[in-house]
């Protein structure tokens, strides 16, 4: 036989596009349409509702950026189709290809219900099936003029991403607004054919599947009259009966789908218009569910439904009726999907506190995965929060995105820094935005690595990213791929179902020890410096504030704030969003995320004030009580108290050297400033020990261009360090000294911008602290600090949540080379055997660490370079821009408890309180500093129970005893739901009044305490 493959597969491509497709609404009749625009942001439904229409037609504009008209459509169904299906067409100027990323519209009845989404992929809304002749038609629809960010022309830099400065120019045209009649007999043609043909192109040519694909195709085309093809359609359908019945081999990879939409909790549109995407998608897909019965759609962040059940009641009753029949599945047991990287401790086991506790409140649901399937890498910390959570699943799909490495598994253990194991899975698919094509289930098998030992993946179906969920179409596909020849067959399942039958398959899966680095979107640790600030200083005052509270109330009987606790961590919680957090929205959402924090660190301040005032007898007495709020003692300060402290004496100085510069002494270091206002030396005066490689000088800042290739506010490209400019200028240079303190203050111009840095060496403290501020005025650049210290060491530790994990210092492989920016906390540290040396920040969380030779003597030369500033302009334009503020310290002689003290120190400041109280004793004592409190707080449940969380911050086993200063009744150990669990892989043990522990490296631990009565 001839080879007409090419002939039959492209007559199939334009019969479909040119005839079938059209056929599916074969007569139509114009909508009347009148619209109002608010004048602001949107307003409420009743008023939308009422507001006064104005007629506008097919072709005209409408919607100013970020703007919401309401939109009503009315008609009369002809007399003629009566019996028949009859479908509302809005197109309100649709893009097909851009679904979630321009106009939306949530439709209404005149009664005010919610009927389904709009987006581009979803344009249709049933009228009748079937219709009465005569039948009027009046919906509403609220449209929300989104302007499109992402264009085809990707990465622009646009200043439609602020209401402020978007301007009013309309960005639609109002398209088809059509009644027309729904042919299903042609619409599931479309679907066999897409099917069909979209499986036949994934089939090698050599195959008999294929040709018998093609022939039926054939058949069927030659069965379809293209002037008549509703009335064809049926016979044409038939033709395929064969070739669509024959069922998959037995060993075809096995998909679970699972209805989707990863909406974005802001990206490019801000926190507003997400919680109507949100709306939108979930009336699409409750009604999906009702039509379909073997669908189910999985939706994760609690955040998500909460603002549902807030803005949208009507919708999210429906969601509660589809979640009890077990159909509408909330996942991933988190408030949002958030960054792992950077939110600390506390941060981290929280958005599994409140979103698993919103699930159970809510739903009586408990599900046990971890649902993050854009996060942008997965910190080696992750793991033991999830199971102290309760859960022990993971999916993720974002690895599949890195730029050097391809993952070697699809499903395997992921063991975090102190030995848990979760089992995880990264769908083959590689996509969490899977839209059931032929393409994408054939890629889905092929891709697969674990073949031969496991066959099930999982498929997050619908569009997603700016929402829109499943369509009828994806349906329709998986219906007709749940066994059929060729593919892998598709079933719809829960993830929980999925995790069950691939757990049980795959009784010994690989083993991922430490971080899931994702080599991409590494600048997100440093983009929007001030998002970034304004989160660890809310997450730092929320220690304190729960941490003094907590002890004014069982000291003083003050009332604890629970609600106003809730409350800010929620905010809190929200703001570590995976697109927020990183840097990587529009600069609305980070014009407002710097309000909020703002507004935050008020409120919490006024709860720390008022306790420390209660705790300190503000109202009579003198004395200066210092309060410590670090899990150290400090100052002869007690972790967690506070008491009355004299005023630190020494003989610091800040002598003028004779080739320019300063010296610095306190006792404990001493530190030479160059003429440059450059760090030359650092000598640990106990030991001698120099920190400064020779040659080299520290804090020297360091510009270089910042030009990624694509995904600006995201991205920072390796070959930006082929270019540098070493800021070595100085405009002043002045030193200061008292017995408390000895400082330099050294000023710099370069570009359009300001630094300002001051020095300082403290009375009994054996560090150099470094504050900087940055008037920042620079365009594409790359601002960074860098220490060259004379360490000799393969691994550095970069701290995580509970704990640290080690990274290499060299790029002996592509996977270490790979790490060219990578995430701390608050410190990283360097270490020979018998020295070390810390870095700690207060803010900044980037940071890259290089290593080389020293012709001279030999010597390892190990460079730490923390990552201040950016200015990408995408997509928010003026990144950065402004002042900003940053604390750092360098910590000679320091061992990695030293890190763990002084990591907490520079976050945490002491505050001093005036009142009658002599002391303030700690509620809890710890007798090991390896032992480390990583909170303080009353019971959630009210009950007066005292909840303390506690980890082996060192990476070896520590043993120690904890203390409370009131009669102790119990001791409890929780899961961070604060339910009693037995978990606990270390020993805890309550006996003689107090609590021994003997934890595992980097063990977690939470314990509820119960007083006496």
């Amino acid at each position: 036989m001839h080879d007409d493959r090419t002939l039959v597969e492209s007559r199939l491509k334009r019969v479909l596009d040119e005839r079938i497709r059209p056929a599916v609404y074969p007569e139509s009749v114009p909508l009347e349409v009148g619209i109002w625009t608010a004048p602001g942001e949107p307003v409420p439904v009743a008023e939308g509702l009422a507001a006064p229409r104005t007629p506008i037609a097919v072709g005209d504009a409408w919607g100013a950026p970020w703007g919401t008209s309401w939109i009503t459509v009315t008609g009369t169904v002809p007399e003629a189709w009566a019996g028949r299906t009859v479908e509302a067409l809005i197109d309100l100027g649709f893009d097909a290809n851009m679904p979630g990323f321009q106009c939306e519209g949530l439709v209404y009845r005149p009664d005010g219900s919610p009927v389904k989404g709009l987006n581009p992929q979803n344009q249709w809304v049933r009228i009748a099936a079937p219709a009465a002749g005569g039948e009027q038609v009046l919906l509403h629809v609220e449209a929300a003029s989104n302007p499109v960010i992402l264009d085809y022309h990707p990465f622009l830099p646009t200043e439609l991403g602020d209401r402020e400065t978007a301007g009013d120019r309309p960005q639609y045209k109002l398209a088809r607004m059509d009644l027309a009649v729904f042919d299903e007999t042609v619409w599931q043609l479309v679907m066999d054919l897409e099917v069909l043909g979209e499986l036949m192109a994934e089939l090698p040519v050599e195959g008999p599947r294929r040709w018998e694909i093609l022939r039926a195709v054939e058949r069927c085309l030659d069965a379809i009259d293209l002037q008549d093809v509703n009335s064809t359609a049926a016979a044409a359908r038939s033709r395929l009966e064969g070739v669509l019945a024959a069922p998959a081999v037995p060993s075809a990879h096995r998909i679970s789908a699972i209805g989707h939409a990863h909406i974005d909790s802001a990206w490019l549109w801000p926190l507003r218009e997400t919680v109507r995407k949100v709306a939108r998608t979930t009336a699409n897909m409750t009604a999906l569910l009702e039509d379909e019965p073997e669908f189910r759609y999985t939706m994760s962040q609690a955040q998500q439904f909460a603002w549902i059940k807030e803005h949208r009641p009507e919708v999210y009753a429906r969601v509660r009726k589809a979640v009890a029949e077990g159909r509408f599945v909330p996942a991933g047991g988190m408030w949002v999907e958030s960054d792992t990287n950077m939110p600390s401790s506390e941060a981290m086991a929280r958005q599994f506190v409140h979103g698993k506790r919103f699930f159970l409140d809510e739903f009586g649901v408990e599900n046990h995965e971890a649902w993050l399937p854009d996060t942008f890498g997965f910190t080696g910390g992750l793991p033991q929060i999830i199971r102290n959570a309760g859960s022990k699943w993971l999916l993720t799909q974002k690895i599949s995105w890195s730029q050097v490495n391809r993952f070697p598994h699809h499903t395997f253990l992921w063991e975090g820094i102190d030995g848990t194991r979760i089992f995880t899975h990264f769908p083959p698919v590689d996509t969490y935005n899977c839209s059931m094509k032929g393409s994408e289930i054939a890629h889905a098998a092929r891709n697969f690595k674990d073949k031969g030992v496991a066959r099930h993946s999982l498929a997050p179906t619908g569009w997603g990213d700016g929402g829109g969920g499943t369509t009828r179409e994806m349906v329709a596909k998986a219906a007709r791929m749940k066994d059929l020849e060729g593919s892998a067959t598709v079933r719809w399942e829960n993830p929980a179902e999925f995790f069950a039958k691939a757990e049980a398959e795959y009784p010994n899966p690989p083993v991922w020890v430490g971080e899931l680095y994702l080599e991409l979107h590494r600048a997100t640790l440093t983009s929007q410096a001030r998002t970034k600030q304004g989160n660890r200083r809310s997450e730092n005052l929320l220690r304190e504030a729960e941490l003094w509270c907590a002890t004014a109330a069982l000291r003083t009987g003050a009332a604890y704030p629970y609600e106003q606790l809730d409350r800010i961590w929620k905010t809190v919680l929200l703001h570590q969003f995976h697109d927020i957090l990183p840097g990587s929205s529009i600069a609305w959402v980070h014009r407002e995320a710097e309000a909020t924090y703002a507004a935050l660190a008020g409120e919490l301040e006024g709860l720390i004030g008022a306790a420390q005032r209660a705790l300190a007898g503000a109202a009579a007495g003198g004395r200066e009580l210092v309060f410590n709020a670090a899990p150290h003692t400090r100052s002869a300060v007690p972790a967690g108290g506070a008491a009355a402290v004299a005023v630190p004496g020494g003989t610091c100085e800040a002598v003028e050297r004779s080739g320019g510069g300063f010296t610095l002494r306190n006792g404990l270091l001493e530190v030479v400033v160059d003429a440059d206002g450059l760090i030359a030396s650092v000598v640990e005066l106990a030991t001698g020990r120099e920190t400064v490689a020779p040659g080299s000088r520290a804090n020297l800042l360091q510009l270089h261009p910042d030009f990624p290739n694509m995904w600006d506010a995201w991205d920072v490209d390796q070959f930006y360090r082929n270019t540098v400019t070493d800021l070595t200028g100085t405009d002043s240079l002045t030193a200061s000294s008292s017995p408390a303190g000895a400082s330099v203050r050294i000023a710099r111009s370069f570009g359009s911008s300001t630094v300002v840095q001051t020095l300082t060496l403290r009375a009994g403290e054996q560090r150099l602290d470094i504050d900087t501020e940055v008037d920042w005025h620079e365009t594409e650049k790359f601002l960074k600090a860098a220490f060259p210290l004379d360490v000799h060491t393969e691994r550095y530790a970069a701290e995580t949540q509970f704990g640290h994990l080690h990274r290499p210092t060299h790029t002996n492989t592509s996977w270490d080379a790979a790490k060219f920016e990578a995430c701390n906390h608050r410190f990283v540290h360097f270490e020979e055997p018998g020295w070390g040396v810390a870095l700690v920040t207060a803010s900044t969380y980037g940071h890259d660490v290089t290593r080389t030779v020293r012709a001279e003597d030999g010597g390892t030369t190990t460079t730490v370079r923390f990552s201040l500033l950016r200015a990408p302009r995408f997509p928010d334009p003026k990144t950065d821009q402004g002042l900003h503020r940053f604390r750092h310290a360098l910590v000679p002689g320091a061992a990695i408890g030293d890190a763990v003290r002084e990591g907490y120190r520079i976050g945490l400041p002491e505050r001093t309180v005036t009142g009658s109280a002599e002391r303030v004793a700690p509620l809890v004592e710890l007798d090991n500093d390896a032992l480390v409190v990583s909170a303080v707080k009353l019971a959630d449940d009210r009950s007066g129970d005292l909840v303390v969380r506690v980890y082996e911050a060192g990476g070896g086993r520590a043993r120690g005893r904890l203390t409370t200063s009131f009669p102790l009744a119990d001791a409890v150990p929780c899961d961070l739901l604060e339910r009693p669990w037995d978990g606990t892989r270390g020993e805890v043990a309550f006996e003689d009044g107090a609590v021994r522990l003997a934890l595992r490296p980097f063990e977690l631990v939470t314990l509820r305490l119960r007083a006496t009565a």
